[in-house]
């Protein structure tokens, strides 16, 4: 069987943790996982298409055990199915988790706060998740909720659409001409480079205890972000008191 990444558990979400000898959260790229096949679907379907896709996806998982150590968390808008997928995930043997549908759940701040905090509570301390496509702008939050990690494949998803991504907003190119003449791949790396910048400061406010205070000064980028904030204030404080920093 691969070698799964091992993940020296923090005290909780928002706290310094490893994963392979790396400070979460961290960023990670396609071609140093190996990521099971699953089976995808969109994020607003009837139950019946999420419980055939979870069906699926743990059946492939299963398959793919010996050659991958990833797997993707399905089950759409249902969250008890994106439960029961990581609890069958889990017993086959995998520890390192994909959440599928990661675009969507950004514009639903409801929804995304409900999914990430209940995988959270259910997973294995050894278990960590991994978020997909997300807006620079979100990972303060996201890492505040659980988020052990992020694919830089966002950085080249945005790039493709000529959208530069910065700490605080994402520019459309096309209309806020920042970088004139910048090639795709140009735009990619910088993309990248400012993922890595913002993976450093969340460690960095980490270790000073001040994690609360970066991801209030990040809320008023968007009213998906803010929003996500006063959600996660509102219905789940005994979670942020028991595992967060709140200061």
């Amino acid at each position: 069987m691969i070698k799964k990444f091992e993940i020296k558990s923090h005290d909780g979400p928002g706290r310094v943790g490893k994963i392979d000898g790396q400070l979460t959260p961290k960023i990670f790229f396609k071609n140093e996982l190996k990521i099971a096949p699953n089976e995808g679907s969109a994020y607003n379907i009837d139950r019946e298409i999420a419980e055939f896709n979870v069906k699926e996806t743990v059946q492939l998982a299963e398959e793919h055990v010996n050659d991958a150590y990833v797997a993707v968390i399905q089950g759409s808008k249902y969250v008890d199915l994106r439960i029961e997928c990581l609890k069958q995930l889990e017993e086959i043997g995998y520890n390192g988790f994909i959440i599928a549908n990661g675009d969507a759940l950004l514009t639903n701040p409801k929804e995304l706060v409900e999914v990430i905090v209940s995988l959270k509570k259910e997973a294995k301390k050894s278990s960590y998740f991994i978020f997909p496509f997300t807006e620079i702008s979100f990972m303060p939050i996201l890492t505040y909720m659980g988020i052990d990690g992020f694919l830089a494949d966002s950085a080249n998803y945005y790039s493709h659409k000529n959208v530069l991504q910065t700490p605080t907003k994402a520019y459309d190119l096309n209309i806020y001409p920042i970088y004139e003449n910048i090639s795709q791949k140009e735009l990619e790396e910088k993309n990248i480079e400012n993922m890595e910048f913002v993976i450093k400061e969340i460690h960095a406010h980490m270790k000073n205890n001040s994690l609360r205070n970066l991801v209030e000064e990040r809320s008023g980028t968007t009213p998906q972000n803010i929003s996500a904030l006063k959600i996660l204030d509102r219905t789940q404080m005994d979670y942020l008191l028991e595992y967060t920093q709140l200061f």
